[in-house]
């Protein structure tokens, strides 16, 4: 399937880890980055710098939105951002020099075959390239989204919003409402998965500078450095397109938490058979990780 990316690469690792999976994914053929949130042309260089270790020089990346749409929440960042995939020599990474919104719409409209758009980050890009061009909703073949989260009476481990939504929630209620078909999988689910040192090996082991870094910026990542191990939440996403049985789904509606409240960026499901979301509910999540590492510990 043709597809785009658009993603918020650098805060967490599973991002970097969802294009690795994409990369070595033959079922998907990308053909263009989209980045979103906070320091914009970090997250370019970082994307393009991933693609210059894979030895991919045809997948052009953009720069989108930085803020968020109504700008009401405060910018989250990590901190550690590209310290460990840039250095110096990269600083003349450049994205396109065309906005990621005009992209996306121009793309979808234009490309013979229905593209699907993966969504990995807040849905800023994706909502606003929705105002833009309504129409492109006819021309979109899918949109699989990372975000959400259910919070029952076993999960008060979990928050109430998941980040990708509470980042910006106005957004996010633009795309689920829509009616757009689209795939949501939740954070209650991705967590469901655990990389730990040794899945750090076994991807170092493709013996590529691309799969070291990749290795490395796991490794590194602050999540994993305290507790030796993170969970895989954007990898899933892109697993569904590659494996569907990997998981269950439910049709649903979604209402997300406008509130100034605490709150704020959750999501509200309901069950409709009418529903143009089909929520993730269940995973094999020993198969899913089987498949993970073993198509990023394959040489490219």
């Amino acid at each position: 399937m043709l597809a785009i990316l658009d993603t918020d690469i650098g805060t967490d690792v599973d991002d970097s880890l969802a294009l690795a999976l994409i990369l070595a994914s033959p079922e998907i053929d990308l053909i263009g980055i989209s980045c979103v949130y906070g320091d914009i042309n970090l997250r370019t260089k970082i994307a393009l710098k991933y693609l210059q270790l894979a030895g991919v020089d045809d997948i052009p990346v953009y720069a989108g939105i930085s803020k968020p749409l109504l700008n009401l929440d405060k910018i989250y960042w990590e901190g550690h951002e590209g310290h460990e995939i840039l250095s110096d020599a990269d600083i003349d990474l450049t994205p396109q020099s065309q906005f990621a919104i005009d992209y996306l719409v121009e793309t979808i409209l234009n490309q013979p075959q229905a593209i699907h758009v993966i969504a990995i980050g807040p849905l800023t890009n994706i909502a606003m390239a929705l105002q833009k061009a309504p129409q492109i909703i006819a021309h979109i073949a899918g949109l699989t989204i990372m975000g959400g989260v259910i919070r029952g009476y076993d999960d008060l481990h979990l928050p109430i919003a998941e980040h990708n939504i509470q980042c910006d929630p106005e957004a996010a209620h633009i795309v689920f409402s829509s009616g757009i078909p689209l795939t949501l999988v939740p954070l209650n689910i991705t967590v469901q998965t655990a990389l730990d040192q040794t899945s750090a090996d076994r991807i170092r082991s493709g013996g590529s500078a691309f799969h070291d870094a990749v290795a490395t910026e796991l490794e590194t990542y602050p999540r994993f450095v305290r507790l030796g191990k993170t969970s895989p939440h954007d990898p899933l996403a892109v697993a569904t397109l590659i494996q569907p049985d990997l998981v269950k789904t439910q049709t649903v509606t979604a209402n997300v938490d406008l509130s100034r409240q605490t709150t704020r960026g959750a999501i509200h499901f309901k069950a409709d058979p009418e529903g143009n979301i089909q929520l993730v509910n269940q995973v094999d999540s020993a198969t899913f990780k089987s498949l993970l590492l073993s198509r990023l510990e394959k040489p490219l």
